[in-house]
């Protein structure tokens, strides 16, 4: 049986052992997986081990993105320009990385029926999943993006990075230009521990929509924060997770699984 795992450390959180189990009794794959608390130290050896045993794919999380990147052979466009990868693909000897955490939050996006052509989009942080998402944001053909950062440098960096695939532009949270932003999205590392992105209230209006890439049994501090200041609307990262395992698992098998049961059955799942 082909096996399939996610590495990371710590782990025994990880849905993701959930959802690629729906994901294949839905489409009659016959296929295993799990989850692999990986030493700090030793994600080489570990990864390279789980495919020498029946390992064809795997997921990488926190803090191993980077490690995963440096690890493989091939890298599509998507992982070369967030310079991560989440997801390991091995054939016949070759380990390809890819990153799909952008395709992911695009598609959770469009599942809102949230548009982002011609919009102006804010995107909060400049880190790896800030990185991940610029490029699928971006080819939906955005007005305008602009990255904030609590270091303005790495933020101007991102945008002069990604300057040829449209109009995108960076600085620090400080210094965030006025605009009517239809979109915001909180892609910083605050949300990992409850907390927010300081950032004015006066960005926000009554037609906003506010994503946090986070996820958890309420409302996130970011999204409480945007509704209490009269966002539209207040996404989580929970469809956004859904999605990019999908796109793996389409990466793996050929297969694109249908989302929306698995979605509602993960929701479900965190108030057990």
């Amino acid at each position: 049986m082909d096996q399939y795992a996610v590495f990371g450390n710590p782990i025994a959180h990880s849905k993701s052992p959930f959802i690629h189990t729906m994901f294949a009794q839905q489409t009659g794959q016959l296929l295993h997986y799990e989850a692999i608390l990986t030493p700090l130290k030793g994600f080489k050896e570990k990864v390279q081990q789980f495919f020498g045993q029946s390992g064809r794919g795997a997921n990488i999380t926190l803090p191993f993105k980077q490690q995963a990147y440096e690890l493989a052979d091939e890298l599509s466009n998507a992982a070369q320009l967030a310079g991560s990868v989440n997801t390991l693909l091995y054939d016949r000897g070759r380990i390809r990385g890819d990153n799909t955490d952008g395709v992911g939050l695009v598609r959770d996006l469009a599942f809102h029926n949230i548009s982002l052509r011609q919009k102006s989009i804010l995107l909060l942080g400049a880190g790896g999943a800030a990185r991940g998402a610029i490029l699928p944001i971006l080819e939906q053909q955005p007005d305008s993006l602009h990255i904030a950062n609590r270091t303005a440098t790495k933020a101007q960096e991102l945008a002069r990075q990604f300057a040829d695939y449209g109009n995108v532009s960076g600085g620090g949270l400080e210094q965030i230009p006025a605009d009517n932003y239809a979109l915001i999205i909180n892609a910083s590392s605050s949300g990992l521990s409850g907390d927010r992105p300081q950032i004015p209230q006066s960005l926000i209006n009554n037609d906003s929509v506010c994503y946090d890439m986070v996820y958890g049994k309420g409302m996130t501090s970011f999204n409480l924060w945007a509704k209490k200041s009269g966002a539209a609307r207040q996404l989580d990262g929970l469809g956004m997770l859904v999605e990019q395992a999908a796109q793996s698992f389409y990466l793996w098998r050929g297969v694109m699984p249908e989302t929306q049961a698995v979605r509602e059955a993960l929701r479900q799942h965190l108030f057990n």
